[in-house]
């Protein structure tokens, strides 16, 4: 179950990429992309993440716990006596796959980008980054409206078409009452999302989750995700990178007195009176709380995760993951491995 946002979700005299037209707004987040994230791949040619490929390198100590058992180098370990794995590059020609929420809660936000904004920047920083000679990227974009299909395919005027039609795809919003009606049809959720997408992605790649991930959150914290099984499916064959989304005011509430609280997949209305300092408390535990299960969720389903906030520099956020997940690659057995989101 969705938790509630704040409404109105932003301002028209907000900053960010609102105010850009569709052109302008690409050519900041390319220029972003080129300034400050591209380069981290030159060298040994490993994509966004480092992790199993299909080129073998070499062979090192076997690690309990992290190291999956059908990548044993037998020949190694019954020479040295002690385990070892295979080490490979990652494919000359990646497939990317990317899954966007384009769902009512991703409209939300109340820092200098929504959480919407944030996402197709997130998407930016993939394309740009996985873009190479013979590399393809492909997406599926939820929407209230349907799932929106790209084929996946190389080039930079593919991805440009991808991130256009992310920045005007029309803006999703929280249903209303309306007696008299019949029933609506329910908008694909995260898991339908990942079922379609396990469907289509046979050739072993990268995929990549943008989400707020709070689709069908249950109650219970000890209860799984309906997306998690997909996912843990998807992390056998693939690399899996969940990009969380999330905004400052959903963490915590601030002391402005009363104010309307929306869900945005139901469209409930409640008014809340934020000068309660214990209500604020409760809030932002339970935020917490929430947080936390979906890390353990990411966690247990074999999936980097990678969180950006709208208030955040998510370009320096993107820096600090690949560096922290190419240390932990690359450290010794026996090395702290901390430093890992």
């Amino acid at each position: 179950m969705r938790r509630a946002t704040v409404a109105p979700a932003r301002t028209p005299a907000d900053p960010g990429l609102a105010e850009l037209a569709p052109d302008q707004r690409l050519r900041r987040l390319e220029l972003t992309v080129t300034r400050r994230l591209n380069g981290l791949l030159h060298g040994q040619y490993r994509g966004l993440l480092p992790g199993p490929g299909s080129e073998p390198s070499g062979s090192r100590e076997y690690r309990p716990g992290e190291d999956e058992v059908r990548r044993m180098d037998w020949a190694v370990t019954a020479r040295t006596a002690v385990p070892h794995v295979r080490q490979v590059d990652a494919d000359r020609e990646l497939t990317t796959w990317l899954l966007v929420d384009g769902s009512a809660s991703m409209e939300f936000g109340t820092a200098e980008l929504d959480k919407r904004e944030l996402a197709v920047a997130a998407v930016a920083a993939v394309g740009f980054l996985t873009a190479g000679v013979g590399n393809r990227l492909g997406a599926q974009v939820l929407r209230a409206d349907g799932v929106r299909r790209f084929p996946a395919r190389s080039g930079r005027t593919h991805l440009l078409a991808l991130l256009r039609a992310l920045l005007a795809a029309p803006r999703a919003t929280a249903p209303t009452d309306r007696p008299g009606r019949g029933p609506t049809v329910r908008p694909p959720d995260l898991a339908d999302g990942l079922d379609a997408l396990h469907r289509i992605a046979n050739r072993r790649g990268l995929v990549v989750v943008v989400s707020d991930f709070l689709d069908g959150l249950p109650d219970e914290p000890d209860q799984a995700a309906p997306w998690e099984r997909t996912m843990r499916r998807l992390a056998v064959r693939h690399q899996v990178l969940a990009i969380e989304v999330t905004d400052p005011r959903e963490l915590e509430l601030p002391d402005v007195g009363l104010i309307t609280l929306v869900d945005p997949e139901t469209g409930r209305h409640r008014e809340v009176c934020t000068s309660d300092r214990g209500l604020r408390e409760r809030y932002a535990e339970a935020a917490t709380a929430q947080r936390e299960q979906v890390h353990q969720a990411l966690r247990r389903s074999g999936a980097t995760h990678l969180p950006l906030r709208t208030d955040g520099d998510w370009s320096a956020d993107i820096v600090r993951h690949v560096h922290a997940q190419r240390r932990l690659a690359a450290a010794p057995v026996g090395q702290p491995r901390g430093g890992a989101a």
